[in-house]
């Protein structure tokens, strides 16, 4: 008798080995199937964590009247058959019957592709801003009616989208009026299905909003320029310097100065070295800073009409190619380009602040030591005690012009300190004025 040949332990594969094989419990590969699960209640709060996320995402679609349907048909769906009214019951179908169609209509796509297109995103206030809304359908089945909302500031406007087919685009045209300066943000834009009783809603975002600057009224002014500045290099200051453009006298040499401004005719004649001295001159350098304290003001209007002030002063002295600073309390607007600087002034609003024009005059005074012309606009709740002081801390060498909004008021023009002061009942006053007190 043959007896078959036996296979030695050394051949048989890892995972054939006997179940008596000792196992070592501290290796990775060890392990229970009993430890590898989680307790039973983790898994019931994970649970219940969901089913909390899907019912709050599911009540977002339910609209107050849908809640008070619901909550009825549950009533009748109580009273009815525990007190044997068949009219409850008949009740309670009916709204569940409508509660169920209503919902029926939340069923099916709203894939839009949308694109928002606002032909201009700056406009002067009391101007429309226009744009449109490009809807696409980019799928292979048709998207049935539904509506677009389109948030603006505050309101919103909403629009009816026909059924589009596959492939198909439509346009939306729409214009925003603007009756207040500001930044409205337009969008996100949202598509809206719902049933025709309201009581269910499901709103989709679709596209990033975009904002829409309302900049202030301005008016022109005549004339190649201003007239704060003749110089073409600056204002002449009464400080001395050995070295600038505007010559002023002769001085006798001092070590240290450069040999290229000696007089020499002077020199020769006294037979000491004379010097040149200048006048030092300052850059045109404007500050125009608008007080936002709200008791300085009585009305919204007469802010708005210090705001467009403000504007109308910086956008010249920006088109005569002059470095202009805006200024609020305890703080600088941008300023860099003539946009910029109306963008700052579409977004400033008045506050309730201790901190009043005469704050304002010692911040630019502390700030902008370099400055050659200051613009200080405020409202006619300004004292002339608070002018006089803004005034006096305006750098020294500067000079100081101070308008005070006063709407409905006759222009008038008077001098509080160093400092010109003009008060203006309308925009329209502001060139006449000011060829006045700069005359």
């Amino acid at each position: 008798m043959t007896i078959p040949s036996a296979t030695p332990m050394s051949a048989v594969p890892a995972g054939m080995a006997p179940s008596d094989a000792p196992v070592d419990p501290q290796t990775p590969e060890f392990s229970r199937p009993e430890e590898s699960r989680a307790p039973w209640w983790r898994v019931a709060v994970y649970l219940l964590a969901e089913a909390g996320r899907g019912l709050l995402s599911g009540a977002r679609v339910i609209r107050p009247i849908g809640w008070m349907a619901i909550i009825g048909a549950i009533v009748l769906w109580i009273l009815g058959p525990a007190y044997g009214w068949r009219e409850m019951t008949t009740g309670a179908i009916v709204l569940t019957v409508i509660v169920v169609v209503c919902a029926l209509f939340l069923i099916g796509r709203t894939g839009y592709d949308v694109a928002l297109d606002l032909h201009r995103d700056r406009v002067i206030v009391g101007e429309h801003a226009e744009g449109g809304l490009i809807l696409t359908n980019p799928a292979k089945r048709p998207i049935a009616a539904s509506r677009v909302v389109l948030p603006v500031g505050e309101g919103r406007g909403i629009f009816a989208v026909r059924r589009l087919a596959a492939g198909e685009s439509e346009t939306e045209l729409f214009q925003i009026p603007t009756h207040r300066r500001g930044v409205l943000e337009v969008g996100p834009v949202s598509v809206l299905r719902g049933d025709p009783l309201g009581l269910f809603e499901r709103i989709e975002r679709k596209d990033d909003p975009t904002d829409l600057y309302v900049h202030p009224r301005t008016v022109r002014f005549e004339g190649e320029s201003l007239g704060f500045v003749r110089d073409l290099e600056g204002l002449p200051t009464t400080d001395l310097a050995r070295d600038d453009i505007s010559f002023h006298a002769l001085t006798e040499y001092q070590p240290g100065d450069d040999l290229r401004h000696v007089h020499w005719r002077s020199s020769a004649r006294t037979g000491t070295l004379m010097m040149r001295t200048y006048e030092q001159t300052r850059r045109s350098h404007f500050v125009i800073a608008i007080s936002r304290a709200a008791h300085e003001y009585r009305t919204d209007a007469e802010f708005e009409l210090a705001v467009s002030i403000a504007a109308s002063i910086g956008r010249r002295a920006m088109r005569d190619s002059f470095e202009v600073d805006l200024r609020t309390q305890s703080r600088a607007l941008r300023a860099g380009n003539e946009r910029q600087m109306l963008d700052s002034l579409s977004d400033i609003e008045p506050e309730r602040t201790r901190e009043r024009i005469d704050e304002l005059g010692a911040f630019v005074g502390s700030n902008i030591p370099s400055a050659s012309f200051v613009v200080l606009v405020t409202g006619r709740g300004a004292t002339a005690t608070d002018l006089k002081s803004a005034a006096a801390r305006i750098p020294p060498g500067a000079r100081t012009l101070v308008c005070v909004a006063d709407e409905g008021a006759d222009p008038e023009l008077r001098r509080i300190a160093d400092a010109h002061v003009v008060s203006l009942g309308t925009l329209d006053q502001l060139p006449r004025v000011l060829r006045k007190a700069l005359a």
